[in-house]
């Protein structure tokens, strides 16, 4: 052991790498781990609260909880098996010591607070580790401050209360109203426990350590028994399962709602504007979540995703909107924080203000993921069944607008992802009606309107000059990888065109490459987008083109898999740095996996 050089890991003024980064969640929040041991991201109680720890968005003021040896080491980490549960064993020239970490559950379901648990295993020699915890400020907005209680000291931030809880081997070097520092030397066979507590706008449970450590296995039971219980018996069934429990991350337990990602403003570039607040749900992304559930056999996060959903769009209309906050609220306004950014990369937003844009293919991504969901055995409710064709009728009145598209662009275009996701609706709805599913009164009226949008974009979207259907109407040669995702469109209209399109966007968009970027001149702002990869493979699938959807998914495994990283994926992939861009988890990159791996798995049948 001696002779072996260490090398902590390193960070980048502050940063550590975005695709460094692994995630423990319980339903209800998910922490983000660096692999020096730092808690850098922690929204609690909820994904979409403000951040106890934000030292991924600010080194300088952001909040952390750090457990890492005082000398040099080497980290080597892993998920335990089909779990969330994450190991860590840091290895000095003194000793190796292992960190398992859960955000724990009881064997009732979710805890009543947030109880983020760390125990340390001496495994050989010694290890001296350093902790530190410094409470976030909410960008200077909260103060912290300490009060000493029976049970033990309460930090309060704002309207958060928290405790540390440590063993008695853990040496507290140092307290203030805003940060703990402290000690701990592991021996062999030695099994130390650290923990934090937290509640919001109510009263702490304050559970004494070894019920705490003992959650750990509890909350490992659940998530094995929870992989257990899926019924996906298909191609790739390792990296199927292990973004099966990166989506779980996103999965709000209290309501049903299905956030996109976990964080916000984490860039698409590095010091670009591109830096959204993904901790909420959009209709689409929810949509695709619930089609890869149906895949995977999650029955229960299925049908309480597909309510929440059904519940939020009768609350609010048929005339969608793009996102809805996880209580089925109006997402607020995008509002601006003065913290630095990643790598500089501003601004740092809370909101978005894509809650307002006009996205027409959401009608699509609805009434597609009902008949699947249909299919998949469930039986729809009378007021579900209405707000379906409601939204079939809706659709047919509001094709022929211009939207701005699936990417959220600020220029509204007629954009043909969006003209063949308005036909895919009413192909559903025609569907639906005809198993007796909705309200036969408008079917004759779905189908003509479904058949004047082909007509309209076998006229307008296609050009013959570029051989492939166009980014929007008038768009001359630009082409979007979006149209990957309505592989249904071409199968039924137009096999040639859409294959075509296919080929097109594999040679331009990812440079004969299955690293896709979404756009045409996206590339010079952005990295390559992990879900169009995936739609890709799923596309050529499901349209007979196996050969081609099974090189192309074993590209994009090998390119952004077994990278030393925990197969937790990012929005963007930077083929050139090979560097992880974008918020995390991504729900998009992990559904599609999940979707590709089915179609593959039903192309190869």
């Amino acid at each position: 052991m001696k002779n072996k050089t260490y090398h902590s890991p390193v960070r980048k003024e502050g940063f550590a790498g975005l695709g460094d980064y692994a995630a423990i969640g319980e339903g209800r929040s998910v922490a983000l781990i660096a692999p020096d041991g730092s808690i850098d991201w922690w929204c609690a109680p909820n994904l979409d609260s403000p951040p106890l720890f934000d030292r991924i968005l600010d080194p300088g003021i952001g909040g952390f909880f750090q457990l890492e040896p005082e000398d040099d080491y080497s980290v080597k980490r892993h998920y335990r098996e089909d779990s969330n549960v994450l190991e860590t064993v840091f290895t000095t020239e003194t000793g190796s010591v292992r960190l398992t970490e859960s955000l724990n559950s009881s064997a009732a379901g979710r805890l009543p607070w947030s109880e983020l648990a760390r125990r340390i295993d001496g495994i050989d020699g010694k290890v001296k580790l350093k902790l530190h915890l410094k409470l976030g400020t909410v960008a200077e907005t909260r103060s912290p401050w300490a009060a000493d209680t029976n049970q033990g000291t309460v930090f309060h931030i704002g309207d958060l209360m928290t405790m540390l809880r440590t063993s008695e081997d853990v040496k507290i070097t140092h307290r203030s109203d805003e940060a703990i520092s402290g000690r701990l030397t592991t021996s062999p066979g030695s099994h130390s426990m650290v923990a934090l507590l937290a509640s919001e706008k109510e009263p702490l449970a304050v559970p004494n350590l070894a019920d705490i450590d003992d959650r750990i296995e509890t909350s490992h039971a659940a998530w094995r028994d929870w992989v257990g219980h899926l019924s996906y018996k298909g191609l790739f069934t390792p990296h199927v399962k292990r973004s099966a429990l990166s989506l779980k991350f996103l999965w709000y337990s209290p309501t049903g709602a299905l956030a996109a990602a976990a964080t916000t403003s984490l860039p698409e570039g590095i010091g670009g504007e591109k830096n959204y607040d993904y901790r909420y749900a959009w209709v689409r992304d929810a949509c695709l979540i619930i089609k890869s559930f149906v895949y995977l056999g999650a029955l229960e996060d299925c049908k309480a995703a597909f309510s929440w959903l059904t519940h939020t769009i009768i609350r609010h209309g048929v005339k969608l909107r793009a996102c809805y906050t996880l209580e089925g609220d109006v997402v607020p306004e995008e509002t601006y924080l003065p913290l630095r950014g990643y790598e500089d990369s501003l601004p740092v937003r809370v909101g978005n203000n894509a809650r307002d844009q006009v996205q027409l293919s959401m009608y699509g991504d609805m009434l597609a993921t009902a008949l699947l969901f249909i299919e998949a055995g469930h039986v729809l409710d009378i007021a579900t069944s209405r707000m379906l064709g409601e939204l079939a009728n809706c659709c047919a009145d509001s094709w022929r607008q211009k939207d701005s598209g699936i990417w959220e662009l600020p220029e509204e275009q007629h954009y043909t992802h969006s003209k063949m996701a308005c036909w895919l609706a009413l192909d559903r709805a025609v569907a639906m009606a005809d198993g007796k599913h909705i309200e036969p009164t408008w079917v004759d009226r779905w189908q003509r309107e479904r058949d004047r949008i082909r007509d309209w974009i076998e006229e307008h979207c296609w050009s013959e000059e570029r051989q492939a259907y166009l980014f929007y109407v008038g768009s001359d040669d630009r082409l979007d990888a979006s149209l990957a995702l309505v592989h249904h469109y071409g199968n039924t209209v137009n096999p040639k065109r859409m294959l075509a399109t296919y080929d097109a966007i594999h040679r331009e968009l990812g440079h004969n490459s299955a690293m896709l970027y979404r756009y045409s001149g996206v590339e010079q702002e952005e990295s390559t987008f992990v879900a169009c990869s995936f739609w890709l493979v799923e596309a050529w699938a499901s349209m007979g083109e196996t050969k081609k959807a099974e090189a192309a998914m074993n590209e994009i495994l090998e390119g952004i898999c077994d990278r030393g990283n925990v197969e937790i994926f990012n929005e963007m992939f930077d083929t050139r740095t090979g560097s992880w861009r974008g918020n995390l988890p991504q729900g998009l990159s992990h559904l599609a996996l999940v979707c590709a791996a089915q179609a593959l798995t039903v192309a190869n049948e």
